[in-house]
């Protein structure tokens, strides 16, 4: 069920989600301690260990609001939402299974067959198979309506892909792509018709990923290129030619969640702890600005989180709080380093110079991945009937 409305529900309170946050703060301490992983920022997309994504699936915080029988917990969306808010504020290294944790399992669920539900969802709730996003194009931008990556039926009855993507976050460390393809050719009239999603498995013949680095030489973007690559017949997701409402109901997922606000936490936490107990009042009042941004943008969110739950289709609210969200990401490193005598250096032994560093040379993505402002600030527009 759709919804173009901004007034949203309140999250429910939940005990169980109180609970669980309990226990993965108590995790999340004891493997800090155990010096298993470093707290860093945007550890969602950068973040990449795969035995870190195994210990998550081996306590049931993966695949949490899952049916059983595909390996799922049937907890709530804000359980879930409680574990991912822990593990984001920690900067912990959830990337390796963040993609198929949050959508990719999801749209299985709804429009995968059996067969794909029985062998690829358990194995993300296990947190041993990842996933990466194949929609964004080269001279696409965010307009996807304007992919060329086409996909055509050989005699076989397999699918022949030729085209690239890009922006395709850790595809060099994943197993699957859910990607979205023109299995008719392109209408001018109908921009939004024949294009489907196909799930390909990245190891095929034919695939080749190049890196795009970041600012600071990280490699989690890539462009990944398909020369003739056949897919299995049977890998078609859903309807064919039903791609583009498949992707727009799954962007619901992509957008809302805490890590479109929290992708830079960690640089907030370190200045909190610095300046909390000074007599600064220009620090003071920056910590209680974007504190206050935080607690309203959680808000959202967790309402987007209460409404998916309920079966409905937030897909405006979700595009105003990525939007919103990472906008206040980019914002949270001027206003720290206006009022803060810190170098920010990778290589600093000051823990707030390194983790200005890091979000400093991550910012160009926070409003990049998942839809430009501009484009969200259209389809927010739209939905509301002003354009």
């Amino acid at each position: 069920m759709s919804s173009n409305s901004l007034t949203l529900a309140p999250a429910p309170r939940s005990e169980a989600a109180e609970q669980v946050r309990a226990e993965v703060r108590e995790f999340l301490a004891a493997e800090l301690a155990a010096g298993t992983f470093d707290t860093h920022v945007d550890t969602w997309l950068s973040g990449v260990d795969p035995a870190f994504s195994r210990k998550l699936g081996d306590r049931g915080w993966l695949g949490m609001t899952w049916p059983k029988q595909y390996g799922g917990h049937e907890r709530s969306a804000m359980e879930r939402y409680a574990v991912t808010e822990e593990l984001l504020a920690a900067g912990a290294p959830v990337a390796a299974h963040w993609i198929a944790d949050r959508q990719s399992g999801p749209n299985l669920l709804t429009y995968g067959t059996e067969k794909q539900r029985q062998e690829i969802l358990p194995r993300i709730a296990a947190g041993e198979c990842f996933f990466v996003i194949g929609m964004s194009e080269p001279d696409s931008g965010s307009d996807l309506a304007s992919i060329r990556t086409r996909a055509v039926r050989n005699g076989d009855g397999d699918w022949v892909v030729n085209g690239a993507k890009v922006w395709t976050s850790n595809a060099h460390h994943s197993h699957y792509g859910i990607v979205l393809v023109r299995t008719t050719p392109a209408d001018p009239a109908h921009r939004h018709a024949g294009m489907s999603q196909l799930l390909i498995d990245l190891s095929l013949p034919g695939i080749t990923i190049n890196p795009i680095r970041i600012l600071d030489g990280g490699h989690h973007f890539n462009e990944v290129v398909f020369e003739d690559v056949v897919v299995p017949g049977d890998m078609l997701l859903g309807e064919e030619g039903n791609g583009w409402h498949q992707v727009t109901a799954e962007l619901a997922f992509e957008r809302s969640g805490p890590e479109r606000f929290l992708s830079t936490y960690p640089l907030v936490a370190e200045f909190a702890r610095r300046v909390a107990d000074s007599d600064d009042p220009a620090a003071l009042a920056t910590l209680g600005r974007l504190s206050a941004r935080i607690l309203a943008l959680r808000q959202m969110s967790m309402r987007i989180a209460a409404a998916l739950d309920r079966g409905e289709l937030p897909n405006i609210p979700a595009a105003l709080v990525k939007d919103v969200g990472t906008t206040f990401e980019g914002d949270v490193i001027e206003e720290i380093r206006r009022v803060v005598d810190v170098t920010p250096s990778l290589d600093s032994p000051d823990p707030l110079g390194r983790a200005l560093a890091e979000a400093q040379l991550h910012a160009p993505g926070y409003t990049l991945r998942g839809g430009t402002n501009e484009i969200l600030r259209g389809i927010v527009a739209r939905g509301l009937g002003l354009r």
